[in-house]
């Protein structure tokens, strides 16, 4: 981590079909090696999947709920304290709710082998959209193991 100074947050551009931010953090967040236009096919491909399973509901309205139930609150960073190392709970800021939420549900369509990832990613979102799902799952691990360790708390700084 830099001393120096923050690194300034630019502004993210809104997605060219869909006019949202939300959108273009779901395709950086799939891009892999560069390659932006795979990763826009791969996300438009997964909204016309969920348009498809789904047709009364808006996929950015899908996505937006999935998100938000895959958000943790709470997260535990080791802190080193006299040479024993604590878990010690802190809530988690908003962006980084966001994009670990996001990076949850890529990876774990990315984790469901044997199908299309537009697929794979359509049935994560709707998974998280329904409350169950492997993005869901790693939620409650990470507010387990902040509830475990609220003994440490007062680590914060």
């Amino acid at each position: 981590m830099s001393r120096r100074r923050q690194a300034i947050k630019r502004p993210l551009t809104k997605d060219a079909k869909f006019n949202s931010t939300l959108v273009t953090r779901l395709v950086n967040t799939v891009i892999q090696r560069g390659k932006k236009t795979v990763a826009q096919r791969i996300v438009y491909g997964a909204f016309d999947q969920i348009i498809s399973k789904n047709p009364a509901s808006n996929p950015l309205e899908v996505l937006q709920r999935a998100v938000d139930n895959a958000k943790p609150r709470l997260e535990v960073k080791a802190r080193r304290v006299g040479g024993a190392t604590y878990q010690v709970p802190l809530e988690v800021p908003a962006d980084r709710q966001f994009a670990l939420a996001l990076r949850w549900l890529v990876d774990f369509a990315d984790a469901r082998k044997g199908i299309p990832m537009k697929d794979a990613l359509a049935g994560e979102i709707l998974d998280a959209y329904q409350g169950q799902g492997n993005a869901i799952r790693k939620r409650d691990e990470v507010h387990k193991m902040a509830q475990a360790n609220k003994a440490f708390a007062h680590f914060r700084w």
